[in-house]
């Protein structure tokens, strides 16, 4: 068995809970640190720490990482999936960016800072692009979306550890902002969606994050649907 520590940003989300989920029933982590705002709406589980950062600006984050990571072994893997989900149209380019793009960068600098991370799963978007436009609609799906999504890759590669691992989701079945009538019908749709743009289910990007972690990859790289289902798949005849 191989003792492994996770340390988790935005663990309360719906991806989020899914990914804390499947680490815990994962024997390769003995240890889980949750880093979060507030205490977790959940049982607690004997493997799960909670590190609140209230005030969790980036360079709060950034130091509750090192502090956190500082008593932990060096086999730790760091994963991030957080982002503003709905709601994005609303806000600024401003707002935006400080949550998806500078906390998620903060995140990454406490990493590598730590010393004790080589490897980060990220969670952006399927599209995301840091040459698209950041005019207009903020919403999912838009040039202004795409666009800070593709800044908080590039930010977490620059300023991460060594190997970043970027899972790129579309439409997300089971979470919390995915209306139910579409979480019926886009499985329906599969066969006649272009792959990287099938919908894929919250507990499928967990699997699929999980198992790039109990095998890292030797690079950094982007992982669309097919790689993820991939990655399910490969982790499955290993057990």
């Amino acid at each position: 068995m191989i003792d492994k520590t996770a340390i988790i940003l935005g663990v309360s989300g719906s991806v989020g809970q899914a990914l804390l989920d499947e680490l815990i029933h994962c024997p390769a982590f003995n240890q889980i640190i949750a880093l979060t705002r507030r205490p977790l709406d959940q049982p607690a589980d004997s493997k799960v720490e909670q590190r609140l950062v209230p005030d969790m600006t980036p360079s709060n984050l950034e130091q509750a990482v090192i502090d956190a990571l500082a008593d932990c072994g060096d086999d730790a893997v760091g994963f991030s999936v957080l982002g503003v989900g709905a709601g994005t149209a609303k806000l600024s380019l401003a707002e935006h960016r400080a949550v998806d793009v500078e906390l998620n960068a903060a995140f990454a600098r406490g990493l590598k800072a730590s010393g004790k991370v080589q490897h980060l799963a990220f969670m952006s978007a399927i599209g995301a692009n840091i040459n698209a436009r950041t005019s207009g609609s903020g919403a999912a799906g838009m040039p202004r979306y795409s666009r800070v999504k593709g800044e908080a890759e590039a930010a977490v590669l620059d300023q991460g550890p060594a190997i970043v691992s970027i899972f790129r989701p579309s439409m997300i079945i089971g979470s919390r902002h995915t209306p139910k009538i579409l979480s019926t019908v886009l499985p329906l749709l599969a066969p006649l969606t272009p792959a990287r743009y099938r919908s894929i289910r919250t507990t499928e990007i967990a699997q699929a994050m999980v198992a790039a972690a109990l095998r890292t990859p030797g690079k950094s790289g982007i992982y669309n649907y097919s790689e993820m289902m991939g990655l399910i798949s490969e982790g499955r005849s290993g057990n």
